[in-house]
């Protein structure tokens, strides 16, 4: 286990609260003292840190790497931000950007033929974590003339039976 500032601040918060509760109990600094030892380990890794975890939408970020993106396609969402970031896919040609990211996995639609357009490559990037998290992650770039002219990120809305 890692011990940073913000855990340390999180377990003297719980350690306070259980510290509280525990003084309405039982007016005796040393009992309260003692069950607030012995239960805000338990508090917090059972009860604190799994709510913040379900509301909190925080998630680890990789730097892009080609094999983790072939391997792992479920877990794309992670190297969203530096693909987007430092635009690494900028300029590529569609040749280049195949030998990395692998065939699109659809077309995106154009509105100007009313049909998708092998213009724009769309791959899916998994789902972020979260309790509530309903949308699929995926990624769009859009070719002008053999080129990558633009990259975005949005949303799709999955609804499972």
């Amino acid at each position: 286990m890692i011990i940073t500032p913000l855990f340390v601040v999180f377990l003297v918060l719980v350690f306070a609260l259980v510290w509280l509760f525990a003084s309405t109990i039982d007016k005796r600094k040393w009992v309260s003292l003692l069950i607030s030892l012995a239960f805000t380990p338990v508090v917090y890794f059972y009860i604190f840190y799994p709510i913040l975890n379900i509301f909190s939408s925080y998630h680890h970020q990789k730097h892009f790497n080609v094999e983790d993106w072939k391997d792992k396609p479920a877990l794309r969402y992670e190297m969203s931000k530096e693909i987007l970031d430092k635009n690494l896919f900028l300029s590529k040609s569609k040749k280049e950007v195949e030998t990395v990211l692998g065939k699109s996995e659809w077309y995106g639609w154009d509105d100007n033929i009313k049909a998708n357009s092998s213009e724009k490559w769309n791959y899916n990037l998994g789902f972020k974590p979260g309790a509530f998290n309903n949308k699929q992650e995926c990624i769009e770039l859009i070719f002008n003339n053999n080129t990558v002219e633009s990259v975005k990120q949005y949303q799709l809305e999955k609804t499972f039976e």
